[in-house]
This record gives C-alpha cells, structure tokens and sequence, in this order.
C-alpha cells in the first residue's frame, strides 16, 4: 500500500485525530489563560498599561490601543495600526492579560521593523480567505466530474478535462492557505519570543510570572501548529482523491 493509498483509507481517521487534537489544544489554551488571569500581576498593570508602555519603550508610536469585544479575540491590525484588546486583557491586571498584550505589541513590532514572514502573510491573507472556503469545495467538484466524464461515454477523460481543471484549481487556491497556516506559525512564536523577552528584560513580570506568561503563550501556540496539521492533512486527502480516482 503506496503513501497515496494509506492517506486515501486512513485520511478519515487521521481527520477525527485532528480534530480531537484542535479542541484539545483549544481547551488548553483557554484552560491556561483561565487559570492565570486569576493570578494578579504584582506591578498592579492593566494589559493596555502593558501594551503602552512596550509601545512607547520600543518605538512604536503611531498604534492606537483600543478595545474589541469578545474573549481571546485580541488582535493587532495592520491595516489601521491598532492594537485590539479583549475584555479580559484590557483592564485587567493578571499575569495572563499583561503576556497577551504583550505578544500584541510583539505583532506590532514586527510590523514596524518589517518583520518579512509577517509581510508574506499580510499578502497572503486575501488568497487564503478564498482558498479555505472554496478550494475544498471545487476540488471535490472536480472529482466527482472526473467520475461522470470518465463514466459518461466509456471512453474515458483525459488529464485536461474540465473535472481535472477544476480540481487543480482547487487545489491552488486551498494551498495558499495551507501556506498562510504555515507561515503563521514562525509569525506566531516571533511574537511570543518576542514578548517575553521584553517582559523578562523591561521587568514587567519576574519569576513564577514570567513563568505563567510563558505557559499561556505556548498553550496559545498549540493552536496554530494544530490548524496548520489540520490544514496540511486536507490538502493531502483531497490530493488522494484524485490520485484514487486516476
């Protein structure tokens, strides 16, 4: 049984293995920010008094710091420079609110210095919107119309068919974000890396804090590598479909 072959029978499987793994990796995620936005911060700051102070500390002063609805919906934006704080991280002063805004500011500095795995993902974000809602979709398509052409006369298609048009398509464009997952993980623990050693440096959490900083990222990290896993095993099911059906 060739690699193809193994995807094509075990890809269902490997998909509920997936998933399982996202939520476990989500639920982590919001277990540890859970269980550190109980632990206040001993320098008594707010996460936007955080994100202000490493703005202003390294040279970031054109970014607006406002608040965005929602829990872990935290977000820096390039298009407007602003940096969007959820209600648990804006006012609060726990260990987990000051390490999220903190990676913020870490996307905010990448952004001033002209990080260049942050600017290829900025410029893939259009291509990969489209491509996760209808590469699967019109790969699938161009499967089941490989099937009816190849079955509707007797005599088979050939690899320019319209069936494999549209599965190529497919494909293409569903690989952008297959691409935008991966280059968002280097983006991701940059910004993480990023934050903590200015918390370590700047001396905003000390010790077991910066500890609890520390695991909170990680456990957000998780996330990525999981969606990127997910994504990548998609692409290759799809991929094994038309090669079954080759």
């Amino acid at each position: 049984m060739g690699f193809w072959d193994i995807i094509y029978y075990f890809g269902f499987a490997l998909a509920i293995i997936m998933a399982v793994v996202s939520l476990i990796c989500s639920a982590n995620c919001k277990r540890a920010f859970s269980k550190y936005s109980k632990v206040m911060a001993r320098n008594g700051m707010t996460g936007a008094d955080a994100a202000q102070r490493i703005l202003s500390a390294y040279g970031v002063n054109d970014v607006t710091i406002q608040h965005i609805s929602g829990d872990l919906t935290d977000n820096y934006n390039p298009k407007d420079k602003t940096l969007n704080l959820s209600d648990s991280v804006i006012a609060s002063s726990s260990i987990a609110a000051i390490g999220v805004a903190a990676h913020e500011c870490g996307h905010a500095i990448q952004h001033n210095i002209g990080f260049v795995p942050n600017k290829i993902r900025s410029a893939l974000v259009p291509g990969a919107n489209i491509g996760s809602r209808f590469g699967p979709i019109l790969a699938i398509i161009g499967v089941m119309l490989m099937g009816y052409l190849e079955y509707s006369d007797g005599t088979g298609v050939e690899r320019g068919g319209i069936g494999y048009t549209i599965f190529f398509i497919g494909i293409v464009i569903f690989s952008l974000a297959v691409l935008f997952y991966l280059v968002t993980l280097p983006v991701e623990l940059d910004a993480s890396r990023r934050a903590l050693k200015i918390l370590k440096n700047d001396g905003l959490l000390v010790g077991d804090e910066l500890a609890g900083a520390r695991s909170v990222l990680s456990a957000a990290a998780m996330t990525y590598v999981a969606a990127a896993l997910s994504a990548i095993l998609t692409l290759l099911r799809l991929i094994s479909m038309a090669h079954r059906r080759d």
